[in-house]
């Protein structure tokens, strides 16, 4: 999610209580804590944001992935992870804002320098979006969406997929480009044929508070038929909080709503579940440690 893309439409309302903590531990794969703690206008404290690390880990989340949408947020992004354990960073140039003009050669070459720092394990968020950017920033979009792609595959880091109404695009570029060996569909938006093409293809799958939405039948349906080996879980805080709280700010404390709605979903033991989330993460990001 780009910081242009709403966020103050989804910190309404008082923060919402923590729920009650994991049997075992989890990971928050994509939470974008500049946003969620510290808003729109301003820079959290590093009190204030660890803080947040604190009130997640008290929950059993005690790993988080970071992640930049601009220069200052990817930056931002892996000083955060360079100074706290908990926190590893993905660094890119979010397609809304490429799709702007944001995706300088300039830009490109910092974000290709912070990819190489050993806390920063990812590149993204970056992709397509052809529900905020309109046809007259397609072009700049997939120009941007394959320099992050050679980032990654360069770095030997993963590459994380912001993907709206474009899913037939995406897999495109893809192709075309050559995936890196990590490659995740950050907030995973597509149905049950999509997911089966994904799959396919190596990629892993990231669920956000979505799942938990009353009119998400066919996301629940691609979540049910993803192996356990391809699945990730993440908040996109502050943005897409579960139900029954939506309306009131993310944060990655949260977690654990989505991780029991997919526990329920895929009939999976919520312990063996919060294991195989763990693993996955690891396996794609590294190891935190």
């Amino acid at each position: 999610m780009s910081r242009s893309a709403g966020s103050r439409a989804n910190r309404r309302g008082e923060p919402p209580p923590s729920p009650e903590p994991l049997p075992a531990p989890a990971v928050d794969s994509h939470t974008h804590l500049d946003i969620a703690v510290g808003g729109e206008d301003r820079q959290p404290t590093d009190a204030e944001v660890d803080g947040a690390v604190a009130e997640a880990v008290a929950v059993g989340v005690p790993r988080l992935v970071q992640v930049g949408v601009d220069v200052a947020s990817s930056r931002w992004s892996a000083a955060l992870a360079a100074r706290r354990p908990e926190v590893l960073a993905a660094v890119a140039l979010h397609p809304n804002e490429a799709g702007a003009g944001a995706s300088t050669d300039g830009a490109l070459a910092e974000i290709d320098r912070l990819a190489a720092l050993p806390r920063v394990r990812a590149v993204g968020e970056t992709g397509l979006d052809r529900y905020r950017t309109g046809p007259e920033g397609w072009a700049a979009q997939e120009a941007s969406f394959r320099a992050h792609i050679d980032i990654a595959k360069r770095h030997g880091i993963a590459l994380v997929i912001h993907d709206r109404d474009a899913h037939d695009e995406v897999l495109r570029v893809l192709e075309e480009e050559g995936a890196p060996e990590h490659t995740v569909l950050h907030c995973f938006s597509g149905d049950a044929a999509f997911a089966r093409a994904c799959i396919e293809r190596g990629y892993v799958l990231s669920f956000a508070g979505t799942l938990t939405f009353g009119n998400a039948g066919r996301l629940r349906e691609a979540a049910a038929l993803t192996p356990m080996d391809r699945l990730l879980v993440e908040t996109d805080a502050p943005f897409l909080t579960p139900a029954p709280l939506r309306g009131r700010p993310n944060s990655s404390r949260l977690v654990p709503h989505t991780v029991r709605a997919l526990a329920d979903l895929t009939g999976a033991p919520l312990d063996q579940l919060c294991d195989a989330l763990t693993t996955n993460a690891e396996r794609v990001f590294g190891a935190w440690g």
